[in-house]
């Protein structure tokens, strides 16, 4: 399913797959982002299993996987200071838009080398430019992490610190995967879709976020 519908996938509530579309006023959106350079991995899969949850909490959702984008680095150049724009000609502007439009945000990751994957890296880096020239755009958002390894104890956690400061650098409420774990977010270890525990993890996690995400709302 990743990749096959464009560069950004959905689903409405009942878990059919759809394209980006406009908002109404109503609409209540999570946002779930996959930064592994794999296109079928563990991250995507369970970002995506994230996302049926919300869904099935009667929310909006729409995924983004970063494996077949092409996101430039940061150069701190600041030319989007005054614009509020980069300057860098890559698949970001789509993201930039996604991340304006949603209520709810869930980054994924795998553990590489203890810290999240360089695809996520760059676009955290790259979203500097919604906190320059103004207030933060991201500002009282709700986001949550989710970090998949080859083992139990291979820094997870690690990854889900890095993914909360950046929520935090954004103002952003940041939501755990709450009882009756209760711990940083959602954790996976080995193959996602056999990690019984680390499923639960998600499942948790997701429907934090969809309880989260309507308080803030206030539906």
């Amino acid at each position: 399913m990743i990749g096959a519908h464009g560069p950004l996938v959905g689903r409405q509530p009942g878990g059919r797959p759809r394209g980006p579309r406009q908002r109404g006023a109503n609409d209540v959106l999570v946002l779930g982002i996959a930064g592994s350079p794999r296109l079928n991995g563990n991250t995507a899969f369970a970002v995506q299993r994230a996302l049926e949850v919300i869904a099935g909490e009667g929310l909006e959702t729409e995924f983004v996987t970063l494996a077949d984008k092409n996101i430039g680095f940061c150069t701190g150049c600041y030319a989007c200071r005054a614009t509020h724009t980069c300057v860098i000609a890559d698949d970001m502007g789509p993201i930039y838009d996604a991340l304006r439009r949603c209520d709810g945000l869930i980054l994924g990751s795998p553990v590489y080398m203890g810290l999240v994957s360089a695809p996520l890296k760059a676009l955290m880096d790259r979203t500097i430019l919604f906190r320059l020239g103004g207030p933060f755009e991201l500002s009282g958002k709700v986001g949550a992490g989710i970090a998949c390894g080859a083992f139990r104890n291979g820094g997870q956690e690690r990854v889900l610190g890095e993914i909360q400061t950046f929520l935090l650098e954004h103002d952003m409420f940041v939501v755990s995967d709450g009882q009756p774990f209760s711990h940083f977010g959602a954790t996976l270890c080995g193959l996602a879709e056999q990690d019984e525990l680390g499923l639960r993890t998600v499942d948790a996690l997701a429907r934090r976020v969809a309880a989260a995400v309507k308080r803030v709302r206030g539906s």
